[in-house]
């Protein structure tokens, strides 16, 4: 009996021993969430064209995501085209014209025909939203230089403090 008793107290110090050389569990960190991370013009441009197209289509999960890609790729050869010849009107709209196009293409792969048809009657407002970045940037800059965003994401305001009211019936 005392054998049993001395053999589960040494197996018991021993597990002890051996769960304290363990490294502790460290706690998982936060990842931002893609709709958490903070876009940069282009894309905000982007997602919000993205953002009509799909409510104007009534886009599935798939088409969405494969739209989102689209219009962020050949948004940035718009902005890109924009900066690299800008003055250039007629340089700028020839080479603009060729993007959409591109993406033209792009969507008649993804989309269905009655979408693509949809899509096609409303290109000239959609090629026309893309081409226009240089007005929509100007406006998402003035915009976050009047309303800055506060510098904790918890969801907390920069504000004025609050006075203390004195309370009444003291003096």
């Amino acid at each position: 009996m005392k054998k049993k008793l001395a053999a589960a107290a040494a197996l018991f110090v021993a597990s002890l021993g051996a769960h304290a050389q363990q490294k502790p569990a460290q706690a998982p960190q936060k990842k931002p969430t893609p709709a958490a991370a903070r876009l940069n013009p282009v894309q905000a441009h982007a997602r919000k064209l993205s953002e009509q197209m799909a409510r104007d289509l009534r886009l599935n999960g798939y088409q969405k995501n494969r739209l989102q890609a689209i219009n962020e790729d050949k948004q940035a050869k718009i902005v890109a085209i924009n900066q690299k010849n800008a003055g250039n009107d007629k340089l700028i709209k020839q080479q603009c014209d060729a993007v959409c196009k591109e993406r033209d293409k792009e969507l008649q792969a993804v989309l269905s025909t009655d979408q693509y048809s949809d899509y096609y009657g409303s290109r000239p407002t959609y090629n026309a939203f893309s081409m226009n970045y240089n007005k929509a940037a100007d406006a998402i800059f003035v915009n976050s230089v009047q309303n800055p965003l506060p510098a904790s994401s918890n969801g907390t305001t920069i504000g004025p403090a609050r006075s203390a009211a004195p309370t009444p019936g003291t003096k």
